[in-house]
């Protein structure tokens, strides 16, 4: 390059993507979701693009749900040995400011229709409401989400079509799709949610403080910016 030429700026930094793999009956998913919103209060001139993707945390619970006991029976030994974790978890949701009443809870779903109405969504423009409302409606209201009605009443909620939700929700629509991101989560590593991929570059497992998450995003944008500005210098020197 000679001395009259000037260096190409570096190109403006796209917003850092926030990939969220979780469930939607995770509880610390739940919480994990609150939190993240914390944390992008604390940073608020770092532009985010939040983008939600599928995991099954029990992929052995049939597509039809099970009875709550029975799963508490299958997964922990009994209902009652669940009690201790349920407080813990119950807790920490109240400090968040959610609702996490284990009472209410009677029907253990599948979730792959769940996932399937948060990835239609996306048409909306704010899957993040959808899964909101769903967590919601199976944490703090109880509502049993293997019902058809009660998917479709909340994909109305959420701006929606519910008659359009109706005929998709009864067809295979996007079930491979699904099945096949969840499956992709697993085959790169992670096991366990929530899991928060910050930018492509930064892993944080686990619903971790906001202070953490904000910090870790902050970090995944300094590290976005330095791989722009490289580019950007190798770029003008060739």
């Amino acid at each position: 390059m000679s001395d009259t030429q000037t260096a190409a700026a570096p190109k403006a930094i796209a917003p850092v993507t926030i990939d969220v793999v979780s469930d939607v009956v995770c509880p610390w998913c739940f919480i994990g979701k609150r939190r993240l919103e914390k944390a992008l209060a604390l940073k608020p001139n770092i532009p985010v693009e939040v983008r939600f993707h599928p995991y099954f945390l029990n992929p052995w619970v049939p597509r039809e749900g099970m009875s709550r006991d029975q799963y508490l029976t299958t997964k922990f030994g009994s209902p009652d040995k669940y009690t201790a974790i349920a407080g813990r978890v119950a807790a920490a949701a109240a400090a968040e400011g959610l609702t996490y009443a284990v009472d209410k809870m009677r029907r253990q779903p599948n979730t792959l229709d769940c996932h399937r109405l948060i990835l239609w969504a996306r048409n909306t423009g704010d899957p993040g409401k959808m899964k909101q409302r769903l967590m919601e409606l199976y944490f703090t209201e109880g509502a049993d989400l293997t019902d058809r009605e009660v998917l479709v009443k909340a994909a109305a909620d959420c701006g929606m079509d519910a008659d359009l939700t109706r005929e998709l929700l009864a067809s295979d629509r996007d079930v491979d799709r699904v099945t096949q991101e969840a499956a992709q989560a697993k085959e790169a590593g992670i096991d366990g949610v929530p899991c928060f991929i910050l930018g492509g570059v930064l892993a944080v497992s686990g619903a971790q403080d906001p202070v953490y998450l904000a910090d870790a995003i902050a970090r995944a944008r300094d590290d976005l910016e330095r791989r722009s500005a490289l580019a950007a210098s190798t770029a003008a020197a060739e």
